[in-house]
């Protein structure tokens, strides 16, 4: 357990708080939804989906959060404008909570925050992601549109290991520092995103979530669930029937012991399997934090929610 040296920012989004201090605040949670063959999906081109059980999804988190003291955001996947438009309309009446704007697509994107812009949820989206593809034309339609959130994702092609990313953000000579990039977007509150290509890489994440908030404060997280996806033999089942759920769950544990303020926690229908454990190390996690003259700053938290 340790406290950084360095003064943790905060960030309010729609009243869901994220930063700070290992202890102060818990965890949030997001899960992915309306991803990548999804089953839910009927047509990802034209976002048509099973309303019904996206509902009972949506809900399940809910309670999840309800239980464990773990506010979450969803991650709203999709693949062109006209799909991300309806799946973000569905999800903002469902649920009051934030979420993100997450497509391979810079144009869909754009175009969904300008939909979101359009119809008052601006508040409530966080665009994703600010990387080392951004081009001004990016930037400034970002700064037209007033957007307000949104996730930097900390990862160099050219350069995989820890000090790339942290390069990344700073910049060197070529390559624009995306925290400046993000200033000159006008973002207020950055959310930075470590970068999890395969399991073993889940150590350079949580080492870079320490480290950049060690020297910059800021929110930082990762997605464990991305090194899951792709872990062949656990999908298989080689390691036994309950592997897979168990190292979803256990996964995002790692990052949240160095520090991490969200964690991006994979398939909406595999809640079940990280809220609980994240809980438990939030919890754990607040408890001893105390003894380092952290307090924790919420009611609703589950160092006093799961036991």
């Amino acid at each position: 357990m340790f406290k950084f040296e360095k003064e943790q920012k905060v960030l309010d989004i729609s009243d869901v708080k994220v930063g700070g201090q290992p202890g102060e605040y818990p965890t949030v949670l997001i899960p992915s939804i309306f991803y990548e063959r999804h089953k839910i999906v009927f047509d990802p081109i034209k976002g048509e989906f099973n309303k019904k059980e996206a509902e009972l999804q949506l809900n399940r988190v809910e309670a999840l959060s309800e239980k464990t003291g773990n506010p979450f955001f969803v991650d709203v996947m999709g693949i062109t404008a006209e799909a991300l438009m309806k799946y973000i309309s569905f999800v903002s009446e469902l649920t009051r909570c934030p979420f993100l704007i997450d497509s391979i697509s810079r144009q869909a994107r754009i175009a969904a925050m300008r939909y979101v812009s359009e119809v008052g949820l601006m508040d409530r989206a966080i665009y994703n992601s600010i990387n080392c593809n951004v081009t001004d034309e990016e930037l400034a339609s970002l700064k037209d549109l007033k957007v307000q959130n949104a996730v930097v994702l900390a990862f160099d092609p050219k350069n995989q290991s820890f000090d790339g990313r942290i390069a990344m953000l700073k910049g060197y000579p070529g390559q624009r520092g995306l925290l400046s990039a993000a200033q000159e977007a006008g973002i207020d509150n950055v959310l930075v995103d470590t970068a999890v290509l395969d399991v073993l890489t889940i150590g350079t994440a949580s080492r870079a979530i320490y480290s950049l908030k060690e020297e910059f404060g800021l929110p930082a997280g990762c997605a464990p669930a991305n090194a899951m996806a792709i872990w062949k033999r656990l999908k298989a089942g080689d390691l036994g029937p309950a592997a897979y759920r168990v190292c979803f769950g256990s996964s995002a544990l790692f990052t949240q012991m160095m520090g991490a303020n969200f964690v991006i926690q994979g398939p909406i229908e595999l809640a079940e399997a990280v809220f609980p454990a994240c809980a438990m190390a939030d919890a754990i996690i607040a408890s001893e934090a105390k003894n380092l003259g952290t307090a924790v700053k919420t009611a609703n938290h589950p160092l006093s929610k799961i036991f």
